[in-house]
């Protein structure tokens, strides 16, 4: 190679550099989220049971439910919400390699075979006269036919010099991050619900085995009062009145079951059966509520899956101004023939019979009614509402966590409150029934305290109830453990691309 031809060499790959490197629009930029140093919530509150030892595992794991366990596992399996998001990654994922194959020349080929002759008794005479010399011919009646081959291929390239097809690149691998943030915060969904359904449910076999319990109680008490009548020292009416309070204890226990089975049923939704299909059995509800540390607020920007779908979706939106822009540009493509064209076919590929050609064209819009403007400006005003969106669903994750925070912390002292609150009630009613015993008070006194006992014990109960559910709204609001370390880069989303090589 002489060294002019590697000057010229150097310098067509030069340009070709220079002219990849061009991408009109702008560059992405995070928006700044709104700012919060700290949660008010956790100003002077210690939760009485942190876990700063927190399992590393799946979030779950910090309540040491076996059952519990089992059921999440089956989200991610079973779900079919899990799965249809799942399913709208893996088409994100595909419009990835659609766009990028742009970047890439199109090759085709064609072959074809064409039989052509004329019918028997026909002729044909030509004659021609010059100065020079003269000709004829003619074409025998018997008749000709004659095979002609072609192969020929094409090429074409969309050379993308102002960067419209990298802009579209860089828009649908975000995207694909997008359905990937939305398909970890559908999981997460499904989970903390299951988990919510679960600890409802598990209240529901808790409040069973109190009135179980409580209707033991008044039966005692009826035992007590039937053995007074019998003594004649009580009048019938409370024999009666503790018979009316055990039965109707007992219809509110037959009760209970309507709402445990909506829940268990809600549960067999979630892990993707029929509610026919699963059974759980009955167990005590957690007494140990969890509270993970919150951390700082902006630590939700990194581990948050619906903050992240929303950042990832202003980049999206941010590379398709670059798309509108370089539209301004003129589209610049090269194209190739190259064509065999004769017969017959052991002669097809011959010199002779060659055909070739190469083009390049330049086409640009002169004059659209301002389209190109107003496509700009929209998309403009799409990443403006992608930043307000982004910026809004940020403000929502603080709220949930100081919501979360403000359930836990009030709830704690409620739940103290309340155990004080069912140990006196518990001493009350043991003295009464030893005051009515030794026949200084009526039993509608023992009934009044018995009453209030329940009332108190099932208030605890709630209570309980209502704190393990706030703590799993916490861990969802505070992500459940994901982080935006989980989300595919775009090697990972180009190699996951079964279109792509």
């Amino acid at each position: 190679m002489s060294c002019l031809s590697k000057k010229r060499l150097a310098a067509g790959l030069a340009v070709s550099v220079l002219l990849a490197g061009c991408m009109v629009g702008p560059d992405y930029q995070r928006a700044d989220a709104p700012p919060s140093v700290a949660f008010k919530e956790l100003a002077g509150w210690k939760p009485s049971t942190p876990q700063d030892d927190t399992d590393k595992g799946p979030w779950w794991s910090v309540y040491h439910d076996p059952e519990l366990d089992r059921l999440e596992r089956m989200v991610d399996v079973s779900n079919q919400t899990v799965k249809e998001f799942e399913a709208q990654y893996r088409n994100a994922v595909a419009l990835v390699g659609e766009a990028q194959a742009s970047l890439f020349p199109t090759v085709g080929a064609t072959a074809g075979v064409t039989r052509s002759g004329s019918g028997a008794g026909s002729s044909r005479s030509s004659s021609g006269v010059s100065s020079s010399s003269s000709s004829s011919s003619s074409r025998s009646s018997g008749g000709s036919s004659s095979t002609i081959y072609t192969v020929s291929g094409t090429v074409s390239w969309d050379l993308d010099v102002w960067g419209r097809i990298r802009r579209q690149v860089e828009s649908s691998v975000a995207g694909a991050q997008v359905s990937a943030a939305d398909l970890a915060n559908a999981r997460l969904s499904a989970q903390a619900t299951l988990a919510a359904d679960y600890f409802d449910l598990r209240a529901e076999d808790a409040l069973a085995q109190l009135l179980r319990d409580t209707a033991d109680a008044y039966r005692r008490a009826l035992q007590i009062t039937q053995n007074q009548y019998r003594a004649g020292t009580t009048a019938s009416t409370d024999v009666v009145t503790a018979q009316a309070q055990l039965q109707s204890t007992e219809a509110q226990l037959v009760g209970v079951g309507v709402q445990r089975q909506q829940f268990e049923h809600a549960i067999a939704i979630l892990t993707g059966h029929a509610p026919s299909e699963l059974t759980i059995a009955p167990a005590p509800l957690a007494t140990a509520v969890p509270v993970v540390p919150a951390g700082l607020p902006s630590a939700l920007l990194e581990r948050r899956p619906d903050i992240a779908a929303a950042e990832r979706l202003m980049q999206e939106e941010n590379a398709l101004i670059g798309v509108q822009v370089a539209a301004y540009y003129p589209d610049i493509s090269l194209s190739a023939l190259g064509e065999f064209t004769g017969s017959p076919l052991s002669q097809l590929f011959t010199v002779g019979n060659r055909v070739w050609s190469l083009g390049a064209t330049a086409s640009e819009t002169l004059f659209a009614g301002g389209a190109r403007s107003a496509a700009v400006a929209a998309a403009r005003a799409t990443y403006d509402q992608s930043v307000a969106t982004y910026r809004q669903t940020v403000l929502t994750g603080f709220q949930q966590v100081e919501d979360a925070l403000s359930s836990l912390r009030i709830l704690e002292q409620q739940a103290a409150a309340e155990a004080l609150a069912v140990e006196s009630t518990r001493r009350a009613v043991q003295a009464t029934m030893n005051t009515y015993l030794a026949g200084t008070v009526a039993y509608t006194s023992v009934i009044t305290e018995q009453t209030l006992l329940l009332s108190d014990e099932q208030a605890a109960l709630s209570i309980q109830q209502s704190r393990l559910v706030a703590s799993v709204a916490l861990i969802e609001a505070l992500g459940g453990g994901w982080t935006t370390g989980a989300l595919p880069d775009r090697p990972t989303i180009v190699k996951s691309n079964s279109l792509l090589p």
